[in-house]
């Protein structure tokens, strides 16, 4: 077995004097698409924040390419080539397309993919199509590929992609599905935080199930999909 890209082993974060997350596991593997799934509150924005190194009070090992980052800042944690898109975009609404994603650009890495505006439009043929519209001026789906997009100018190892099917409309879902698979044959590394099971399914190896900042389950989707007692308690609206 190779190294995993990523191994997070007894994380426990905090906001202020609350203990949000309780001691998770997780391992995202080389090329792997890692689903980190649970109900709105469950902890799966908190842990890609805790990864990222967002969050001030935490403790616990986080392993990225055999290096421990638990203790990193977030602008080194990227710089070693972990992409991270936010639930909430923080795009530069006044900048265009393409300066939205020169602010996220970043020299090529070894053994990543790298990524270009012209492979990125290919991807997202949206963008492609308003390079000088400004970020502000987009619908919400085409906001989330140009985030997307961004973080991939980094050319990073592996993307913490928080809930990319929040919010858009069915067809982009679609075409974040399409997406994260093409993502995936390029060799990238990707944990997914997601509420649609569904979509999950869709693009994932294996998964994670959070329910009250614990790791509930970990599996294959064939290994959720058959474990009832874990749908029902933590994935059922």
């Amino acid at each position: 077995m190779s190294e995993p890209m990523l191994k997070v082993a007894g994380l426990n974060a905090f906001y202020g004097r609350a203990h949000i997350l309780f001691d998770v596991d997780l391992e995202v593997g080389r090329g792997e698409v890692v689903a980190l799934l649970g109900r709105n509150g469950a902890g799966k924005s908190t842990t890609m924040k805790a990864i990222m190194g967002l969050l001030p009070r935490r403790r616990g090992e986080v392993t990225f390419r055999g290096q421990n980052i638990g203790a990193l800042p977030p602008h080194r944690i990227a710089r070693m080539g972990v992409g991270f898109v936010p639930e909430d975009r923080r795009l530069f609404a006044d900048l265009s397309v393409m300066e939205n994603l020169d602010t996220g650009r970043q020299p090529p890495r070894e053994g990543a993919p790298q990524w270009t505006p012209d492979k990125l439009f290919r991807l997202f043929p949206n963008l492609g199509e308003m390079p000088k519209r400004p970020g502000g001026q987009m619908s919400g789906g085409e906001q989330q590929m140009l985030t997307v997009s961004r973080t991939l100018m980094g050319n990073p190892y592996l993307v913490l992609l928080d809930e990319p099917s929040e919010g858009v409309a069915p067809v982009i879902v679609e075409q974040m599905a399409n997406m994260i698979l093409e993502l995936k044959r390029e060799g990238l590394s990707i944990l997914l935080s997601e509420q649609n099971l569904h979509f999950a399914e869709l693009v994932s190896d294996r998964a994670y199930v959070l329910e009250k900042g614990q790791i509930r389950f970990g599996g294959t989707l064939g290994e959720l999909a058959q474990n009832d007692t874990v749908r029902r308690a933590c994935l059922s609206v």
